[in-house]
């Protein structure tokens, strides 16, 4: 081994090294640089969390989210607001229509619901496709569970993505 073979490999290893944290300065800059978060009418700091994807879509979670909005909603209840607009929806799976933790055909089986039930219907986002339709609705009669909307027949407007 020569003795400049020893220098080489100190080099090489800070040269990586460096490397590395200049990578991860990079990649941390655009969090630091971004536009500061949008500010309410209080002037407090508006909580914005990202676009979920539908493997992130537990109706769990999204039931936890929505009971914090409306709990948030009646302590800052300054001024009347208009009723939350519900959406319906009538089974026409036969005899019944599966229902999913998840918005996917592999997730696990909560309930069903009847053929002809009206049902009420919280959101919809997108998913498995079933026969040719990606979208998902969650329902909200007391299961917050996902439905595939190839089963389900809107009655009225159709629902609000979640």
């Amino acid at each position: 081994m020569s003795p400049l073979s020893r220098p080489s490999r100190f080099r090489r290893i800070g040269l990586c090294v460096a490397t590395g944290a200049l990578a991860a300065v990079t990649a941390a800059a655009p969090a630091l640089a971004a536009d500061p978060q949008p500010v309410d009418q209080r002037g407090e700091a508006a909580v914005s969390a990202p676009a979920p994807t539908s493997d992130e879509l537990s109706a769990s979670t999204l039931q936890r989210e929505h009971e914090a909005r409306q709990e948030a909603q009646t302590q800052n209840q300054a001024k009347p607001q208009a009723p939350k607009r519900t959406y319906k929806g009538r089974v026409i799976a036969k005899p019944y229509l599966l229902l999913r933790d998840k918005p996917t055909r592999s997730s696990k089986v909560v309930g069903s619901v009847e053929y002809g039930t009206v049902v009420k219907i919280f959101c919809k986002t997108t998913g498995d496709n079933v026969d040719g339709n990606n979208r998902w609705y969650l329902l909200t009669d007391g299961t917050w569970a996902w439905g595939s909307a190839r089963y389900i027949e809107n009655i009225g407007a159709a629902p609000r993505f979640c």
